[in-house]
């Protein structure tokens, strides 16, 4: 049982009656019993809180930073009025609005109550209960309750680079229609004939069918399609680095989107293993419209682990699962550590199989500090800027001399710079 602020003025005037008007334990008595009447005839008329039931949608979806209304229907079964307040808990990660509802509904009466959600971060959240406090006609006491009413609240990964993706598909579309290659490289696929012009390669000549013609006609050829895309995260602790807003990881799950994007209107299929010591996620063999949405759910909990990246682990994980010649890109971190001990035991094992890109993200800050050198205290600052961007040199040469082609950009570049490798991939055939 809840009493409300009303009770407690009733006591008061209760209290002055009895002092001003009947001064005796007569008085006392009877001001007692008239607010437990009082009280009890409201709990008498409150109605069942029984009779009041609860539902909503297990699962709603919505891009971090971005509001949702999430719904809850409240349905009374009961032949009673019910009065009060409910209150939607949900967690404070949510940033929840609106979460107070007053309540007054009729006998077999179902209302809709929408609460105002906008999630900070990617992840689930897991609704709280649903806490109802119904009052009586007299709105002196009432009855408290708690159901669970199960639901969650998924924020998706912002992929604040889709803007790029219609772009991006342009550019693919242009390259398999009007812009074709003059030369066949390893992969292509034949696409027509056209009439010779000056400055065509020779080679591209058909004689075949420039005999059956009354031109020369040179073969064209268009970038290969079905061809298999993987996409490996490494969710380590190098992942874990603050860079710009974010963490490194927070920057490689955009670039990841923008590539799945751009494959799957390829026409390729992709695959994505986030992995550390053990598969934190995981989508397989999937293109097409579906691509996106399977991705975004599939990183959306995906959070950095504090642990040592198991490389052996995740090669043997990928070559399970890559069966024919792929792209592999892998998204990790350039500090020396990794390449040494981590990247170069098992990229030669990788690349003789598939073709491997490295993908990095890189902190605008450290090439803003070896770039800042006003005071004394700065020149200390860029010197272990330069030492850290030397480092990352050092890195990228060595991959390159085993063959492995690696990118690194800032958050901000990264993904636009790692659809353009995937287009002129796409336009030599190099996959």
């Amino acid at each position: 049982m809840v009493v409300t602020g009303r009770l407690a003025v009733a006591a008061g005037v209760a209290a002055l009656f009895v002092t001003f008007v009947l001064p005796s334990w007569a008085g006392v008595l009877l001001a007692t019993a008239l607010l437990g009447a009082l009280v009890l005839a409201d709990l008498l008329l409150l109605g069942s809180p029984g009779a009041l039931q609860f539902s909503r949608a297990a699962l709603t979806t919505v891009r971090t930073g971005r509001g949702i209304e999430v719904e809850l229907i409240a349905l009374n079964t009961g032949d009673r009025t019910l009065r009060g307040t409910l209150w939607d808990d949900w967690p404070a990660s949510a940033q929840p609005r609106n979460h107070a509802h007053p309540l007054n509904l009729p006998s077999n009466t179902r209302i809709r109550l929408h609460t105002e959600l906008t999630p900070e971060y990617r992840g689930d959240r897991i609704a709280g209960p649903v806490t109802v406090r119904l009052l009586g006609p007299l709105g002196l006491a009432g009855r408290q309750l708690r159901r669970d009413v199960p639901a969650r609240l998924r924020a998706l990964p912002p992929f604040r680079s889709e803007k790029l993706l219609v772009s991006k598909v342009a550019q693919l579309q242009h390259l398999e229609g009007r812009n074709t290659t003059n030369r066949r490289g390893q992969g292509t696929e034949f696409d027509s004939f056209r009439e010779y012009v000056a400055g065509d390669d020779v080679r591209t000549i058909d004689w075949r069918a420039t005999a059956r013609a009354d031109d020369v006609l040179v073969r064209t050829w268009r970038p290969e399609r079905n061809r298999h895309v993987v996409m490996l995260l490494d969710t380590g602790r190098v992942s874990a680095g603050r860079v710009g807003d974010g963490t490194r990881l927070d920057a490689t799950i955009e670039a990841a989107l923008l590539l799945g994007g751009l494959a799957a209107a390829g026409g390729d299929s992709v695959d994505l293993l986030a992995y550390d010591r053990t598969l934190r996620a995981e989508v397989r063999g999937i293109g097409g419209k579906r691509l996106q949405l399977k991705l975004m759910h599939a990183l959306a909990g995906i959070t950095p682990q504090l642990v040592d990246t198991d490389y052996q682990g995740l090669l043997r994980t990928t070559l399970q699962r890559a069966r024919r010649r792929s792209l592999v890109v892998w998204f990790t971190h350039l500090d020396a550590a990794t390449v040494q001990e981590g990247l170069l035991p098992v990229l030669p094992v990788l690349s003789r199989r598939h073709r491997v890109l490295i993908v990095s993200v890189t902190d605008p800050d450290v090439a803003a500090a070896a770039a800042h050198r006003s005071t004394l205290d700065d020149l200390y600052t860029a010197a272990a800027a330069e030492n850290i961007l030397t480092e990352h040199a050092v890195a990228r040469e060595t991959l390159r001399r085993i063959g492995v082609r690696v990118i690194t950009e800032s958050p901000d570049r990264l993904p636009s710079a790692l659809a353009d490798e995937y287009l002129e991939l796409k336009q030599t055939g190099s996959m």
